[in-house]
């Protein structure tokens, strides 16, 4: 039997994965969240063998509470299921730590199989996401050329989390409380994403953000 948590801000996304769950004997939901709080007090309780994360929260979000919940507990699989599509945050979340990605537009079967994958200690790698690995590691027609990526897939860790909350209108001093560093260490991680990035101000990371579906 795998235990599954499921974190999503939303009830009804909440209560039907439950449902549909529910059909299978091998998987049962024993824990139900709507936060990145939620979701780390579910890992600490140890009532989960694989953890589904939602994105877009409203205390913290999942890219945040991801990093988290592998910082405390690196073992615990943690399944992303997000509105945004693969090629907006699979790869960088994949690197943090997430052992898988879907779209919620996915066929359910594949939420389940890939919930018995990840609780199996492997990682679920979507045929998207496949390519998109694919592509960064060698070029398009063999000649060897990085094809264009997302300049923001350049970002560290650390850089991108940093730059979702600058895009929300966080402050400086709120995302430094909020991730445990300076306000000059924060500073400095602004001045890295803006010139990665190519721009200039927080209003454009906000434009890029919203641009690339980063944020809603």
């Amino acid at each position: 039997m795998i235990r599954i948590g499921i974190v999503d801000d939303h009830a009804i996304v909440r209560t039907g994965l439950r449902q549909y769950l529910s059909d299978h004997v091998d998987l049962r939901v024993t824990g139900e969240g709507g936060s990145g709080h939620d979701a780390l007090e579910m890992a600490r309780g140890g009532e989960v063998d694989v953890l589904l994360l939602d994105i877009s929260m409203p205390d913290q979000s999942g890219v945040d509470a991801l990093a988290a919940i592998k910082a405390r507990f690196p073992e615990l699989p943690v399944l992303i299921l997000s509105g945004f599509p693969e090629a907006h945050y699979a790869t960088t979340l994949l690197r943090q730590g997430a052992s898988g990605y879907l779209n919620k537009e996915c066929d359910p079967e594949e939420i389940a199989n890939a919930i018995r994958l990840v609780a199996r200690g492997r990682r679920y790698i979507s045929p998207a996401v496949a390519e998109q690995l694919a592509d960064s590691v060698v070029g398009h027609g063999g000649s060897g050329a990085m094809p264009d990526k997302p300049l923001h897939e350049a970002l560290s860790e650390r850089e991108f989390q940093v730059f979702l909350r600058l895009a929300q209108g966080e402050t400086v001093g709120h995302i430094a409380e909020a991730l445990f560093l300076s306000v000059k260490t924060v500073s400095t991680y602004r001045t890295r994403v803006l010139e990665k990035l190519k721009l200039q101000t927080n209003s454009d990371l906000t434009y890029y953000a919203l641009k690339n579906g980063l944020i809603q």
